[in-house]
């Protein structure tokens, strides 16, 4: 009986330790979106209260005179290509190295799984002075290449571990029926690799949507600038208008939710075969 007593009261406090991690987790996200909707004397006076009214104009004025629709045209231009160019260089190189043994065929793919390990701000240096002695710098559709470079390593492990557990017997079949290489990897092993892709789509949109040591250093003209950048132009020198900058931030990341909503469904086994299979 004391036993069953105990057994209760660990549970319970177990479930009330992880609703109140729950709680605090959950706390920042529901503070930043009803505080968007306040203006700045009411924030001011008490930053954790809820609004007495909706103030939905601090959305049009962060979209507009805040230019966050420049901001978020420039993030989804820099993330599409990015992620586009990731998944294309990351699936083929995946597959290859899952699929052939060559001379060095190790040293190339621990030097993928090597960029991993390099820290990005230990890069900023370098990068910065390489792009402007190529005068690379402030241009768009360069800041890509940090982007994807950064981004390849995970994907490349990701796809060569799903690979494993693909049956090479398929891609023989076609090529039994005359497909050759280029269509067999696009029209058979592409579809196949579905679940592991739409991993690796979540996790370098995520990645580089929010990207800001790069856009920050790479990028100096305003109508330029990523979203992640762009949200500091409401910091000013004196003042934040913080509804305003909250604002900013809800409309940020709703292009994320849209993404990992659309592929919710496969990242988790996406995840799990990389993971295991490897």
């Amino acid at each position: 009986m004391n036993r069953k007593i105990a057994v209760a009261g660990v549970k319970s406090a177990a479930n009330v330790l992880i609703a109140v991690f729950s709680l605090v987790s959950i706390f920042p996200i529901l503070w930043v979106m009803y505080s968007s909707l306040k203006n700045q004397q009411e924030f001011s006076f008490n930053i954790l209260s809820l609004p007495k009214s909706l103030h939905f104009d601090n959305y049009v004025t962060a979209f507009w005179d805040g230019k966050l629709y420049l901001y978020l045209w420039n993030s989804a231009f820099v993330s599409a290509i990015s992620v586009v160019l990731t998944i294309l260089i990351g699936f083929v190189s995946g597959y290859f190295l899952s699929r052939f043994s060559f001379r060095g065929r190790n040293v190339v793919y621990t030097m993928f799984l090597f960029g991993m390990l390099v820290p990005v701000y230990g890069l900023l240096v370098p990068l910065f002075i390489e792009y402007r002695n190529l005068h690379l710098l402030d241009h768009r559709l360069f800041l890509v290449l940090p982007e994807v470079t950064f981004a390849l390593p995970l994907v490349i492990f990701l796809i060569e571990s799903f690979m494993k557990s693909v049956p090479i017997e398929m891609e023989e079949a076609a090529y039994v029926d005359g497909a050759n290489t280029v269509s067999t990897l696009f029209r058979i092993v592409f579809p196949i690799c579905r679940p592991v892709l739409s991993t690796c789509i979540i996790i370098s949109f995520l990645n580089i949507w929010n990207e800001f040591p790069f856009a920050l250093i790479l990028i100096n003209s305003q109508e330029l600038k990523t979203i992640p950048v762009g949200l500091t132009n409401f910091v000013g020198q004196y003042t934040i208008n913080y509804p305003q900058l909250m604002a900013g931030i809800n409309v940020s990341i709703l292009p994320v939710i849209i993404v990992y909503l659309c592929l919710s469904k496969r990242i988790i086994q996406g995840m799990v075969a990389g993971a295991v299979k490897g």
